[in-house]
């Protein structure tokens, strides 16, 4: 069969089109070059807040938006600047903090401030899930509330990511949106807000609907993103929640597993 025409490409950033270097590789960025020339988009939809993802999209020449923190923000290469964020307020936040440390005990938490020059803060015990992800360490709790924020860092010192997560979703209700996109990332962020809210939106900016789309993940934030678009497409070793709803499973991410998707979906 030939090759759906999709105009959109929407691929997130760790597991997915980065290797675990935080590098793309030679074969991923011809390849993306490649939907570009087709006349197609790429957009970049990743959980990562705007100032962690800026040197990177300028390395794969992106000068558009894309869609950072999870949904929550909506950011410009090209002009450095927010099109859209929505912020998650101090008093929900804490609530739910205190729903989640009344199921499963004391948590570790962290913010990423709202804005393109927003920082990471985190309290003691919190521990970073990448090295190369620079944070900020506070003293006391109440010193993560010092500005807006896009969303919450959670770790816990006993519990898994997804009992974690599910033990989250179980008492936060409407507070907040649970997720989870990596080891030792589960968070929460707006309700309502989803890595599928933030694509539609840049969708729309285009003129672009979800039958246009083909979406790449390998976490459960990724979920949303693969419901609302025609195709989805997961990593060989993604988590089992999106591996059950993928429409694909390609190679892992250190295998170039998106290019060889695209590859087939854009012959030269």
């Amino acid at each position: 069969m030939d090759p759906i025409a999709y105009t959109l490409v929407a691929t997130d950033l760790d597991g997915t089109l980065l290797r675990g270097d935080d590098t793309v590789s030679a074969r991923s960025r011809a390849a993306l070059a490649r939907v570009v020339y087709s006349g197609a988009r790429h957009l970049v939809v990743t959980g990562r807040p705007a100032p962690r993802v800026r040197s990177l999209l300028a390395e794969l020449g992106c000068v558009g938006p894309a869609v950072c923190g999870q949904g929550a923000q909506l950011y410009d290469a090209g002009s450095d600047r927010l099109l859209w964020s929505v912020t998650l307020d101090r008093e929900p936040a804490e609530t739910a903090l205190g729903k989640i440390e009344a199921e499963v005990g004391e948590v570790y938490a962290g913010v990423d401030q709202d804005g393109t020059d927003g920082l990471t803060l985190i309290e003691p015990g919190y521990r970073m899930p990448r090295p190369t992800l620079p944070a900020v360490r506070v003293d006391r709790r109440e010193d993560l509330w010092t500005a807006p924020i896009s969303k919450v860092l959670l770790r816990h010192p006993r519990l898994s990511d997804d009992e974690l997560a599910t033990a989250a979703r179980g008492v936060v209700g409407t507070l907040a949106t649970v997720t989870m996109s990596g080891p030792g990332t589960v968070e929460l962020q707006p309700a309502g807000v989803t890595k599928a809210t933030g694509l539609a939106m840049a969708a729309a900016r285009w003129g672009v609907g979800p039958e246009e789309t083909v979406a790449f993940g390998d976490m459960p934030n990724d979920i949303p993103m693969f419901r609302w678009a025609a195709h989805g497409v997961a990593m060989a070793d993604a988590h089992p929640e999106l591996l059950a709803v993928a429409d694909e499973v390609t190679r892992s991410n250190e295998d170039d597993g998106v290019a060889a998707v695209l590859e087939r979906l854009f012959p030269s």
